[in-house]
């Protein structure tokens, strides 16, 4: 089945040509460790996924770009091109030429219902080119106008025109210290209406890839390029084909609906984090080595402590003893409780790989049944030059402090009306902000609860 990916804002149409270059050089790979038809079948499965073979050899991306000035869309198409190895479709995008300002309301009450049925059409057209469609993914920051407002308008009216079909928002999660001084609130209205229309929410923290970069790939000089690239790998490493039932099953042919069996069996929860390891410089992969036991270890630890990165992680964290039955509000400290998880295993042996130790019932929520609650896929074709490398998609208590944290400052600007003026003359009202709070509320107060 075939995933079109709709980019949203200068973020997400960044991000996008990112991810589409980390997904074509992976399959154009030699380092594949595996059969020459394992290599063949993963390569046609990946095609089918994310690209459409068009009449010229360079395959196309299934991509709709959209965003209010045309000129990060003009970079992202002429990059593609030049790359020789991939392009965006010359008809699948969308640009004006003022930007939101990033003001959510300007893109979600402006933009969007202005725009609406230019956008929708290429949308139309993208999906008809699919012979099955699977879902789509959006890419999109929460903390400008065009990405987060004409975002979520665009996501519901992806979920009315395509009422069947699985929706991924992957949403980037601002730095901490600010981008836009208006940030929380565009944050919070973006996901209290994401969080109606979306099945799920993917979500990276810029401030955690950023520390990735300067501690794990030793960046001195951190750009957003190097910052979407690891975005773009870890995204990669979740998407590529793997085999969802075991040896032999052939490629998964529903990537968005498998994920979203695994990951979200409640509607209140539909928070997914990722984490991936190793991360490395490519220059220091030669040197290394990774046992299947240690990078399960590591995983299991990054989950349990809420880590976000192999390094740092806290080792004194431990699961409660099963049979205890302590109320989870005096849970131990720093334990990060589960829904559900998925480990995405690729490379050498992945076969033997004992993932026993996530199926350990003092993990999960009690209701849920913990066989139900863990799914693993896997890969013998080693993924964009790591011999074995790990991934991570959880539904767990993962965003609790940075979703209470945007919650909490967005309120303390609301409750003195600070910038509400701006969002007010474009029709987004006081009471619109607090069913937005009242959504989020629900939201943590449900996470905190497991």
């Amino acid at each position: 089945m075939s995933i079109v990916t709709v980019q949203l804002g200068q973020c997400g149409n960044q991000i996008g040509h990112e991810v589409f270059s980390a997904l074509c050089s992976d399959i154009r790979g030699t380092h594949g460790l595996c059969s020459k038809s394992e290599n063949q079948s993963y390569q046609d499965s990946c095609k089918e996924r994310f690209f459409c073979e068009e009449e010229s050899a360079v395959p196309v991306a299934r991509a709709v770009l959209v965003d209010m000035e045309p000129k990060v869309i003009s970079q992202t198409l002429s990059m593609a091109a030049r790359s020789g190895h991939w392009k965006y479709s010359s008809h699948s995008h969308f640009c004006q030429k003022q930007g939101s300002g990033n003001n959510w309301a300007n893109g979600y009450c402006v933009h969007g219902p202005r725009h609406k049925e230019a956008i929708m059409n290429l949308v139309q057209k993208e999906a008809e080119k699919c012979d099955r469609l699977g879902g789509f993914v959006t890419i999109m920051s929460m903390a400008g106008g065009t990405g987060s407002g004409l975002g979520a308008f665009v996501t519901q009216c992806l979920r009315d025109a395509f009422p069947t079909s699985f929706m991924l928002n992957h949403v980037i999660w601002p730095y901490g210290t600010g981008e836009v001084i208006v940030q929380n609130y565009n944050s919070v209205l973006t996901l209290s209406h994401l969080y109606h229309s979306s099945d799920a929410l993917l979500v990276h923290e810029n401030d955690v890839i950023h520390k990735i970069c300067a501690q794990l790939m030793n960046i001195k000089q951190i750009s957003f390029r190097d910052v979407n690239q690891v975005i773009a790998h870890q995204l990669g490493s979740v998407f590529q084909p793997t085999h969802t039932a075991g040896e032999g099953s052939g490629y998964s042919r529903n990537p968005l609906g498998d994920l979203m069996e695994a990951l979200v069996p409640h509607p209140e929860f539909r928070m997914l984090g990722l984490r991936n390891i190793p991360q490395m410089p490519e220059n220091s992969l030669p040197y290394s080595t990774f046992s299947w036991p240690g990078l399960i270890k590591h995983l299991r630890q990054m989950l349990i402590a809420n880590a976000q990165m192999e390094e740092g992680i806290d080792w004194q964290v431990r699961p409660p003893c099963p049979g205890s039955s302590i109320p989870s509000t005096i849970k131990p400290l720093h334990f990060n409780t589960s829904i559900a998880n998925l480990v995405i295993l690729r490379g050498k042996d992945v076969h033997s790989v004992d993932l026993g130790s996530f199926q350990d019932p003092s993990l999960y929520t009690s209701w849920l049944n913990p066989q139900d609650a863990f799914k693993a896929w896997k890969t013998p074709r080693a993924f964009n030059k790591y011999e074995k490398s790990a991934s991570l998609v959880s539904n767990s208590q993962f965003l609790l402090k940075p979703l209470d944290s945007i919650v909490g400052k967005a309120w303390n600007m609301f409750a003195s009306k600070a910038y509400l003026h701006q969002y007010t003359k474009f029709g987004i009202q006081e009471e619109d902000f607090l069913d937005c709070f009242t959504t989020l509320e629900q939201v943590i107060s449900s996470y905190t609860n497991l």
